[in-house]
C-alpha cells in the first residue's frame, strides 16, 4: 500500500483540528510541531486501518451495484 499523503491544505487543516482537539478536550495546548508529529503518527500507524475499512466498504457497495445490474436484464421470449 502506498503511503497516505495529504495535500498541504489538508495537512494544515488536520493540524489545526488536532490543536483544537487538545485545547477543547484535554485543556492543553500543543504547538504546530507536536501536532504535525501526531498527525504523521496517525497517518502512518492508524491510517491504514481506516483506509482498509474504506476499501472494504467500497467493495461491498460496488458488489451491491453489480448485483443490481441483473435487475436490468430483459426478458427473453421463447418461441
Amino acid at each position: 500500500m502506498k503511503e497516505i499523503k495529504l495535500t498541504l491544505d489538508q495537512q494544515k487543516a488536520a493540524i489545526e483540528e488536532l490543536k483544537r482537539y487538545y485545547q477543547t478536550e484535554k485543556e492543553e495546548e500543543i504547538n504546530d510541531l507536536a501536532a504535525t508529529l501526531l498527525l504523521d503518527f496517525i497517518l502512518k500507524n492508524i491510517g491504514p486501518y481506516i483506509y482498509n475499512q474504506a476499501i472494504k466498504d467500497a467493495h461491498h457497495f460496488m458488489g451491491e451495484k453489480v448485483e443490481e445490474l441483473f435487475s436490468l436484464e430483459k426478458s427473453l421470449r421463447h418461441k
